[in-house]
């Protein structure tokens, strides 16, 4: 399976910033070790690209270092030329990986999930939203028709509900905490929000519903996944209590719902926020792993058919 990272493309922060930048690179090299998963660097997404979910306006603002104190505020990043740059790679990254899951399967992204990031303006770490603009670009060059975002972080995909509403050809669901960020929330085609402190099972519960209703109404030929680690019960931002078994048995059902169809899967990795980085790092991890299980199943299948 091929996954895409960016983490060289250095994102600097101020000393002592809460965001844990750290992650992405303890996992580009935890998944190194890893002989079944191909490490591929992405290039970076084009002005053209950013404008099918985004203003020209706000490109130019972001791209020129025109954003506003309060932009960069609500943002939670300084803005600078290694912050377009990385923001650029992150989204890229996800067109790659949607690229190679419609011939392979199966992709995945080490980064991205930006959800918050709205048509014209950045919110929650999120500079351009990955997954609509790699959505959009699928449809724009004619290689999927009906597409199904699946949202499993643990804040809702507001910016990908505002930007998708209407569109019927992009299907949003999203699994998230009531009462988290963001406090207004948009409206998805399927949002779930759980209460704080829910564990395992609730959780799957209402999780297995939403997706048979997702998957049922969409009738997507490519799935975009959101696997958020900040479910986790050890997240500093994430309020819920899930276990690391039970995000495990979460992934694993995105994987077997989408196997009854043979559907194309692209992953994102999304929020993170526990306490020790390397929980962030196991989560991560285990989601890929199960992800590549998946890409050798579809790959195995279709290998099947062929012989036939």
């Amino acid at each position: 399976m091929k996954a895409y990272y960016c983490d060289h493309f250095v994102l600097p922060l101020p000393e002592g910033h809460r965001f844990p930048m750290s992650k992405y690179e303890l996992l580009r090299q935890r998944v190194a070790e890893e002989t079944e998963i191909e490490l591929l660097v992405p290039d970076a997404a084009t002005n053209e690209e950013l404008l099918l979910c985004h203003s020209e306006e706000y490109v130019r603002r972001v791209v020129e270092g025109q954003m506003e104190a309060d932009e960069q505020r609500e943002l939670g990043f300084p803005w600078s030329e290694q912050m377009v740059e990385r923001s650029r790679r992150s989204v890229g990254a996800t067109i790659a990986a949607a690229r190679t899951a419609l011939d392979e399967g199966a992709a995945a992204n080490l980064a991205g999930g930006t959800h918050h990031a709205k048509y014209d303006r950045a919110q929650g770490f999120c500079v351009f939203n990955d997954c609509a603009v790699a959505a959009r670009l699928m449809q724009h060059e004619d290689l999927a028709d009906q597409i199904l975002i699946v949202d499993a972080d643990v804040h809702q995909g507001n910016g990908t509900a505002e930007i998708c509403v209407g569109d019927k050809s992009i299907y949003t669901f999203s699994i998230h905490g009531e009462k988290n960020f963001p406090t207004q929330k948009a409206k998805s085609d399927l949002d779930i929000e759980v209460e704080d402190g829910i564990v395992d099972e609730p959780y799957l519960d209402a999780f297995d519903q939403g997706l048979s209703v997702a998957l049922n109404e969409s009738y997507p030929d490519l799935v975009f996944y959101l696997a958020g680690a900040d479910p986790f019960e050890g997240d500093k931002l994430g309020r819920l209590k899930l276990s690391k078994a039970g995000l495990a048995q979460r992934d694993q059902m995105v994987m077997d719902y989408c196997a009854r169809r043979s559907l194309p899967l692209v992953m994102v990795m999304a929020g993170g926020y526990a306490a020790e980085v390397n929980d962030i790092v196991d989560i991560h991890f285990a989601s890929l792993k199960i992800l590549a299980e998946y890409e050798r199943r579809i790959r195995l299948e279709a290998e099947a058919v062929s012989f036939q």
